[in-house]
């Protein structure tokens, strides 16, 4: 390992409080963010090992139809390994009563114990049916929605993830903001992008502050968005008086970003960077983890190939090898190919910046009409309930 300190913040002791979560206390105030086929068990295994077991840590978004009919993939994705506490589940729901049921299964049968709830994808075959970041929009529905499952949660913690709104001219996050607060969640959590933004342009930062001054100080409100460095957190949260962060993206191909979150927090300067010797390791463990989880080591290795740009940003490994990395079929085959290159590189520079999905601005697609009254209360159909996350 290298470290460097070349632009680390310094948080003097006190400055941070941890994040209180119903009765859960998390430090520091970090929660990993839940993204669709990445913060499965493996990857969140890696994640709190960086961090030692600090933080929070949310599994890919279920969708509550498929949990409440006991789907066989579905139940597979909320198992979680012995040493994760506490477990938190992410749903995704778009009826009140389907909602209800599932928030109540996992009530009942201790499957976890938090819950967090998914208003902020913005995938068109998701909004067109009047599912994630569209649903805040009908503010009678998103109220029926977190009544049914902070009232079917019983001592269960219900917080919510969501957007700025559809686009500037229907921005919804003050007034969601404050619905949930009525209807009683424990944190609200706000990407400082709308729906039409994507992934693409600037994260409003200065949203996540005027949402902070919205609802009570006692709810907290956790910022999203352009986190690329454990900088960036602690500069998001003196910016704009939040009091934790989520981070997605940032963490891609790079789980010991939380480990640099700890020390940050806890006052340290010195970042760990891992050379290519490191990352290989770390690489070959998260292959092994998917295949160990999905119960074939071949197809543990197909699903981390979406891994490898990720790992190897910035580091020199050539066009022809990293193609033939993102398509090795097993760990031996990783293993080789990962051996054939300079283990010795440091970590390079620039490679803490953005990553992951960079898509610009997209017309946000819905149903129709759905704009013509906010408070129309209509139930979008079952088929809006689809195995697709972002946020």
């Amino acid at each position: 390992m290298t470290t460097t300190a070349d632009t680390a913040t310094s948080t003097p002791q006190g400055e941070f409080a941890p994040l209180r979560v119903g009765p859960m206390q998390v430090w520091p105030p970090v929660v990993l963010a839940p993204m669709a086929g990445i913060t499965n068990a493996p990857f969140r295994t890696l994640c709190r090992e960086q961090s030692m077991g600090r933080g929070l840590y949310v599994s890919e978004m279920i969708t509550t139809r498929a949990l409440v009919e006991r789907d066989r993939k579905t139940l597979r994705l909320i198992r979680f390994d012995p040493s994760e506490q506490p477990r938190s589940i992410q749903l995704y729901g778009v009826d009140p009563v389907t909602v209800g049921r599932a928030v109540r299964m996992i009530a009942d049968e201790d499957l976890a114990d938090h819950i967090d709830l998914n208003f902020g994808c913005p995938v068109p075959k998701v909004t067109r049916r009047g599912g994630g970041s569209a649903l805040p929009y009908k503010r009678n529905l998103l109220r029926g929605i977190l009544r049914e499952a902070v009232g079917n949660a019983g001592a269960l913690p219900v917080t919510i993830k969501m957007r700025k709104g559809i686009d500037d001219d229907h921005l919804t996050y003050l007034d969601a903001g404050r619905i949930a607060a009525e209807e009683g969640v424990a944190a609200i959590a706000l990407h400082g992008r709308t729906a039409v933004q994507h992934y693409g342009g600037t994260a409003d930062w200065s949203a996540v502050a005027r949402l902070r001054e919205a609802v009570p100080g006692s709810i907290p409100v956790l910022g999203n968005g352009d986190i690329w460095s454990a900088d960036d957190a602690v500069r998001m949260m003196r910016e704009t008086g939040c009091d934790g962060v989520v981070v997605g993206r940032g963490c891609l191909g790079r789980p010991w970003l939380f480990r640099d979150l700890v020390s940050i927090f806890e006052g340290e300067v010195d970042y760990q960077r891992p050379d290519f010797r490191r990352v290989a390791a770390v690489m070959l463990r998260h292959a092994e983890l998917l295949g160990e989880w999905i119960g074939d080591e071949a197809r543990g290795v197909i699903d981390f190939r979406k891994h490898v740009a990720w790992y190897t940003k910035g580091f020199s490994v050539g066009s022809e090898l990293r193609v033939r990395l993102a398509n090795a079929s097993s760990l031996a085959e990783l293993a080789e190919l990962l051996g054939s290159l300079d283990l010795d590189q440091p970590w390079p520079a620039g490679a803490d910046g953005p990553r992951g999905r960079t898509t610009g601005e997209r017309r946000v697609v819905l149903p129709d009409r759905w704009l013509d009254d906010p408070y129309d209360c209509a139930v979008p159909g079952a088929d809006a309930e689809l195995d697709t996350s972002g946020g």
